[in-house]
């Protein structure tokens, strides 16, 4: 079970992430690609857990280069191409999420098995004093709107319809 969510103070800024929301278009429609988050935390959560790759913008690090970072740091693809602006939605920590677009012709088998996800750190169990390494993202997949309507985390849901609104 996660640790007690902390309160924000009023007075402290919300971070900010960038990210990048991959999709391609075929003969079964427009897909996204959404990564579930590594570690211990969302080891059994699937539904609502998942999430377009993202991660913290540094200060003073421009938007889309922190979008394109986190995205390579995150799945171990560069994200090359022309990145589209899906605007922000801010998640219930009252994290903000400034996202991109970027279409790709490559086939999802080819892009899936090239997945390479970056690693972190933390002390686990709590208070153990043990540090174990897992990786930013556990897995990744390719679904149809609906299908990741209701994977992806609820408050990045209007991202989806916004990259539909892009293409039509």
């Amino acid at each position: 079970m996660p640790p007690p969510r902390q309160p924000r103070r009023r007075d402290a800024p919300a971070s900010v992430s960038a990210g990048i929301l991959l999709y391609r278009r075929g003969v079964e429609g427009l897909r996204v690609l959404l990564a579930h988050p590594g570690g211990p935390y969302f080891i059994n959560k699937d539904e609502g857990a998942w999430t377009i790759p993202k991660g913290l913008v540094e200060p003073g690090e421009d938007l889309q280069a922190a979008a394109r970072r986190e995205f390579a740091e995150e799945l171990g693809w560069a994200a090359a191409g022309e990145l589209r602006g899906l605007g922000e939605v801010t998640l219930r920590s009252g994290k903000r999420v400034v996202a991109y677009g970027l279409q790709t012709i490559e086939s999802e088998k080819r892009l899936l098995e090239s997945f390479a996800p970056g690693a972190f750190t933390i002390e686990w169990p709590p208070r153990s004093g043990r540090v174990v390494s897992f990786p930013e993202v556990d897995r990744v997949a390719f679904f149809s709107l609906d299908e990741a309507r209701s994977k992806l985390n609820p408050a990045q849901a209007p991202l989806l319809d916004r990259l539909s609104a892009l293409d039509d």
